[in-house]
């Protein structure tokens, strides 16, 4: 876990394209896609500069229902959010909040911790097909 408790990867596709796998593979996976926003689309309808920036926010209720039980406050950090982003390099990065993170954040204690766990090993795995990474 970092610091901030973000975890980023090197995707191997461009933003959008980063964002249309993980549109798949969560899909594919049972979840539901909430929202998708487009940063940089937003940033040029004020008319200033944005290296592409997406974000895409999904889950299930199964998933996060038991972490707002144990703690109701942890739903400011549902459903699970990913940023796909380029950075000053042009490469493209994938990252989300890391769930044992969250589970600190929020004092999350017994009730879920196999929520946790279920989430951190399910975004581990849609994180790394959406970016063309092999895992661990």
């Amino acid at each position: 876990m970092t610091e901030n408790g973000l975890v980023t990867v090197e995707s191997h596709f461009g933003v959008a394209e980063t964002i249309d796998r993980l549109v798949s593979t969560v899909t594919d996976a049972g979840l539901r896609v909430f929202a998708r926003i487009d940063h940089a689309a937003g940033a040029r309808e004020v008319g200033a500069a944005l290296r592409p920036t997406e974000l895409l926010i999904f889950g299930h209720p199964k998933g996060g229902t038991p972490l707002m039980q144990d703690q109701q406050l942890a739903g400011i950090d549902l459903p699970i959010k990913a940023l796909a982003w380029e950075d000053e390099h042009g490469k493209v990065r994938l990252s989300y909040n890391d769930a044992d993170w969250l589970a600190e954040r929020h004092g999350l204690g017994d009730a879920s911790r196999d929520a946790v766990a279920a989430i951190a090993a399910g975004m581990e795995k849609v994180i790394a097909a959406a970016a063309g990474v092999n895992q661990p």
